[in-house]
């Protein structure tokens, strides 16, 4: 699973899950997350030093788009403590609840979660007790955007 995610709302924007972690992986979590978005001209995507991040098609899918790319430092997952933290949510909620018998199986499961427990079921504290979806809702109506 590679997966982008907008820390205004800490909704997951864009994701993609395939059997390996090659950077045509985190080009389509990157097109996913833009497609949903529209408008990241100028938007800063922070990574993690993985290969697929630095790879030459992902930095040609950043620059496409006109984003900014900027990489952790060796060592300190404090860094990406954002993704982590919903990595680790992942893993709890979903991996370790039992054995999956096929990845397709699995595959469904990870998007339902995210789909429907993390975006529209999951409260969180950062947000004022909102779910992304109700935060993104709320924050984007016309009279706050008139304010």
């Amino acid at each position: 699973l590679c997966a982008i995610k907008d820390v205004f709302s800490n909704r997951i924007v864009g994701y993609c899950i395939d059997t390996r972690m090659k950077s045509r992986l985190a080009v389509t979590a990157l097109e996913n997350a833009v497609a949903r978005r529209e408008d990241v001209d100028g938007c800063i995507l922070h990574t993690d030093r993985g290969s697929q991040f630095r790879s030459r098609k992902f930095v040609q899918a950043l620059d496409r788009h006109r984003m900014a790319g900027s990489t952790g430092r060796v060592g300190a997952a404090g860094d990406n403590a954002a993704m982590e933290s919903c990595f680790s949510l992942l893993q709890k909620n979903v991996l370790d609840r039992r054995s999956w018998t096929t990845r397709e199986e699995l595959r469904i499961a990870i998007v339902t979660w995210i789909e429907r427990t993390y975006h529209r079921r999951r409260r969180q504290a950062t947000l004022g007790r909102l779910t992304p979806i109700e935060y993104e809702t709320v924050m984007t109506t016309p009279a706050l955007q008139a304010a």
